[in-house]
């Protein structure tokens, strides 16, 4: 692998209909590696993807390959091919025919053809099923026509669109351990898009994970399992254990009410923080003997490990183990500050701190009417006078899904963190991010309806000019 970048993205911005799918990505694939886009459905990353095979152009921003700006370069003249999840395979024409298809438009000649496409077929281990119609073929032999079709070629770039979606489990892990070995020995560049971690930790040099059109973290399979940049690295990248936190100072953060040592510095004293700690990395000890305390609730066994889970004072914690406690048993939780990771919340403050206009007054009962994003709303309890701008500080818990779909606005959900007690939900609007806890289990990259409930919320008059966006609560 070389560390020239074959493919740069500049700044590549691209929406649908006033949505941003992407919002200034900048990533440099590099020469002969293989780097997979790693994210959940909406992330951006086939958009990415089509980008680069010439598919779609962006609204902004350049792509270059091997230095030269390709941005109006159609996608017959880039030295790029595409593998589909369907794989898109001719079913009238046999394998030698698929494979052979873009050697015949580019007018080969039949001898060159005939070496290239046997050549191909030893490559992909399909040797001697060049007149087997492809519709009598498996799904793993389909996919490996699709594959061989694609490199004949030459490509520089091979770029793979979910194309293990189709496979079942056992022909989906084989095949992910024969696109690697095919990458190693032909030294082409593979930009490889999945939703599922493992294909991911398991083929790449590195990862890039995507969520809401923006790159989280970039990294070896390595790097982003153990070091993860944030709260929603490192629950899409395998199972964790991620709590909210108070660091206290430099190496010591406090985690349900005890002093804890870590080796993290540059938080602010007492900064709210989120932590992660790896279920493989909890040791099972006697209880005076923890860091923390729990009863075991549940054991599942899978195969390699015990899944246990924890309840400790109310937090539900993950532990995988190869020694099993039954259920009920109290025990002890010990883990090295190596261990703990500390990363900075994902949204900025712990309440939704926003401005409003009044636009009705009722003193009389002490009610008023707001409005935030073009909606009105009413406030019981609270009473400013018309046309003054107040600001409002709302916990989480003051916003919820409307259950019969009929919401006061209408957010797309950005991304549901388990913290042990709760899902922690961040969603946006067309003007806000919010943030809001639910014992429900919610679909990241969805619509859903909200509701405020504004009983525990403050409010307070705002002294400065009428704001269109700013404080913790507005969008960036």
């Amino acid at each position: 692998m070389s560390e020239n970048p074959v493919v740069s993205l500049k700044n590549i911005e691209v929406s649908f209909d006033g949505e941003v799918i992407l919002d200034k990505i900048n990533l440099d694939i590099r020469d002969r590696e293989f780097i997979t886009l790693l994210g959940p459905s909406g992330c951006g990353k086939t958009t990415t993807l089509r980008i680069i095979g010439g598919f779609l152009e962006p609204d902004s921003g350049e792509l270059y390959f091997d230095g030269e700006l390709i941005n109006n370069l159609p996608p017959n003249k880039r030295n790029v091919n595409t593998v589909f999840q369907k794989y898109a395979l001719f079913p009238h024409l046999n394998v030698y025919e698929n494979i052979a298809f873009g050697l015949k438009l580019k007018k080969k000649s039949k001898e060159e053809i005939d070496k290239t496409v046997k050549k191909m077929l030893e490559v992909v281990d399909l040797k001697g099923y060049e007149k087997r119609p492809v519709s009598k073929l498996s799904g793993g032999q389909q996919q490996r026509v699709a594959i061989a079709r694609a490199l004949v070629c030459d490509p520089k770039v091979l770029l793979l669109d979910e194309p293990l979606g189709a496979l079942d489990l056992k022909l989906r892990k084989d095949m992910q351990i024969e696109l690697k070995q095919l990458q190693n020995q032909l030294k082409t560049t593979f930009v490889f898009v999945t939703h599922d971690q493992e294909e991911a930790l398991t083929m790449s040099d590195r990862v890039v994970v995507m969520n809401n059109g923006k790159i989280e973290q970039i990294g070896t399979p390595t790097d982003i399992y153990n070091e993860p940049a944030n709260a929603f690295v490192a629950d899409f990248i395998g199972e964790a254990n991620i709590l909210n936190g108070i660091m206290k100072e430099d190496c010591t953060v406090i985690l349900q009410g005890r002093e804890i040592k870590c080796i993290d510095t540059g938080f602010e004293s007492y900064q709210p923080v989120d932590v992660v700690i790896r279920p493989e990395d909890i040791e099972i000890v006697s209880p005076e003997k923890g860091l923390l305390t729990g009863t075991v609730t549940s054991v599942v066994f899978k195969g390699v490990h015990y899944e246990m889970e924890v309840d400790c004072e109310g937090c539900l914690w993950i532990i995988h183990s190869t020694d099993c406690e039954p259920v009920n048993t109290k025990i002890g939780m010990s883990f090295t500050p190596e261990n703990i990771h500390i990363m900075k919340k994902l949204f900025p403050t712990e309440n939704n701190i926003f401005t409003a206009e009044v636009t009705s007054s009722d003193p009389e009962n002490n009610s008023m009417e707001i409005e935030i994003e073009g909606k009105t709303l009413e406030v019981n309890g609270h009473c400013y006078s018309e046309g003054a701008v107040v600001e409002i500080t709302l916990p989480p818990s003051g916003i919820y899904i409307a259950g019969d779909g009929n919401g006061q606005l209408e957010s797309y959900i950005e991304s549901v963190i388990y913290k042990g007690e709760y899902n922690e939900i961040i969603m946006e609007t067309e003007n806000h991010k919010w943030l809001m806890t639910s014992t429900q289990d919610e679909q990241v990259a969805t619509t859903a309806p909200i509701c405020f409930n504004f009983e525990n919320a403050h409010f307070s008059e705002y002294c400065g000019t009428k704001p269109s966006s700013s404080d913790g609560g507005d969008k960036a």
